[in-house]
């Protein structure tokens, strides 16, 4: 029985019309391959998930589970990314990108199927707790189920599928890691990249996408603050660097609402701030770490250039002499473009989409945010078009109540995070119909 006619009641409306929508071919296998197969692979991913770039035994069951399938594996790109390609024919070649890390978050989301997993964490050499507090497990399971319809319905399509699954997507690093590990050097440059993620508060049987700018760019900057440590009843006798960067904190606070145009998005934020460690001393250093976000080149160019200005400027305000300003440290590895989604792929995808669903699940979701995605490296330079969709992971009830106000979705990232494990039916179906547009028919 189809997936989408064995889920809750509450479902049922929604995904029947989702059921009568789609192409029978699509949807058949799917719906089959979901609960035989797809399903219980979700839970081995959620209950086992990988901190950023120590994610070794999610890379080698994926790596399993493509090269059984005939695909030509490579795994090690970027240290723990896999590669897997499989050439059928002549046509087009198309990348699909699933990312595998999951977060140092204890879960508490009350699921059956909880993560207890531990790790220690390969960048800050500590243990932490680990869960698929994003959804990834989302994306990597329903990499393999498009791989498993792509590899089993060769009838349909013609061409060469790149299947990547990458890593350190939450440490905004692992796919500039594959790109400088030779990615386009040692396999041909696609003709399209696709990639899509799962969203927490959208209804499942949506499909959100839309073109031009779909996440920020973002650049992590460090401020190391100076000063003259001292007694703190004697504060006269030095020179305080929590004052100082206080003070640095605040004229941030002036680059986005003075310097930028109103209509052009971008933060700056400062996530921690760190210095000292016993209350009656004046420390003589201050740590800001800071987050920023742009959708241009220019605005980035401006908002970095004004942390400088400002955290030096400052630090002669305070008085320092000129070899212990303030330093800004701008990140060479958590530094990711915006991603923009190719107008004309967009609009040739959101159009099969529609046709197979039905316009009223094809949505635009408003975003008041301003995340970030690694995603764009594979892309920014390279002239590959791209486009990049979520699909809804959010149970009908979940949206209701939440429309109520009695009940309230928890976000991405928070210990409490989950989405419809059927969430994985639409990722495949959704993406496998992107890839018989470009590469084939429907059926």
């Amino acid at each position: 029985m189809s997936i989408f006619v064995r889920l809750t009641s509450s479902l049922f409306f929604s995904l029947v019309t989702f059921s009568v929508c789609a192409a029978p071919a699509v949807r058949d296998a799917v719906s089959k391959d979901y609960e035989d197969y797809l399903k219980p692979l979700f839970v081995h991913f959620h209950q086992n998930p990988e901190l950023s770039m120590g994610e070794v035994n999610t890379a080698a069951r994926l790596a399993k589970e493509f090269s059984s399938l005939g695909f030509d594996v490579h795994e090690g790109i970027g240290e723990t990314g896999v590669v897997a390609i499989f050439k059928n024919g002549d046509g087009p070649t198309v990348m699909m990108r699933g990312d595998m890390d999951g977060l140092p978050v204890k879960e508490d989301s009350g699921l059956s199927y909880m993560s207890e997993a531990e790790q220690l964490d390969p960048i800050s050499k500590e243990v932490r707790p680990v869960m698929h507090a994003c959804g990834h497990d989302v994306h990597i399971t329903g990499l393999v189920g498009t791989a498993r319809y792509m590899a089993s319905h060769l009838d349909q399509w013609s061409g060469t599928l790149m299947l990547i699954a990458q890593p350190a997507e939450e440490r905004i690093m692992g796919a500039r890691k594959m790109i400088e590990d030779g990615l386009w050097e040692k396999f041909d440059k696609p003709d399209f990249a696709l990639a899509l993620h799962v969203f927490a508060e959208v209804e499942m049987g949506k499909i959100d996408v839309r073109s031009g700018p779909i996440s920020a760019g973002s650049t992590s900057v460090d401020i190391i603050v100076h000063g003259e440590g001292t007694h703190g009843a004697y504060p006269q006798g030095g020179i305080d660097p929590v004052v100082l960067g206080s003070q640095i904190v605040m004229a941030l606070q002036t680059l986005v609402s003075r310097e930028i145009g109103p209509k052009e998005p971008a933060v700056v934020t400062v996530g921690a701030f760190n210095s000292g460690f016993k209350h009656n001393v004046i420390s003589d250093r201050a740590h800001l770490k800071i987050t920023t976000r742009y959708t241009s080149p220019k605005t980035k160019q401006t908002i970095l250039e004004g942390i400088k200005r400002i955290a030096e400027n400052m630090g002669r305000v305070a008085g320092m002499p000129e070899d212990k300003l303030p330093e800004v440290i701008v990140s060479k590895d958590e530094d990711t473009p915006p991603q923009i989604n190719d107008g004309e792929l967009t609009q040739r995808l959101t159009l099969r989409w529609q046709q197979q669903y039905g316009e009223q699940y094809v949505v635009s979701v408003p975003d008041e945010g301003m995340g970030a995605e690694d995603f764009p490296f594979f892309v920014t330079g390279f002239d590959i078009p791209s486009v990049y969709w979520s699909v809804g992971g959010a149970s009908s009830e979940d949206i209701q109540a939440q429309e109520k106000g009695e009940y309230k979705i928890p976000s991405h990232h928070s210990p409490f995070f989950k989405v419809e494990p059927e969430s994985v039916a639409y990722a495949v179906d959704s993406t496998v119909t992107a890839l018989l547009d470009l590469m084939g028919r429907l059926q």
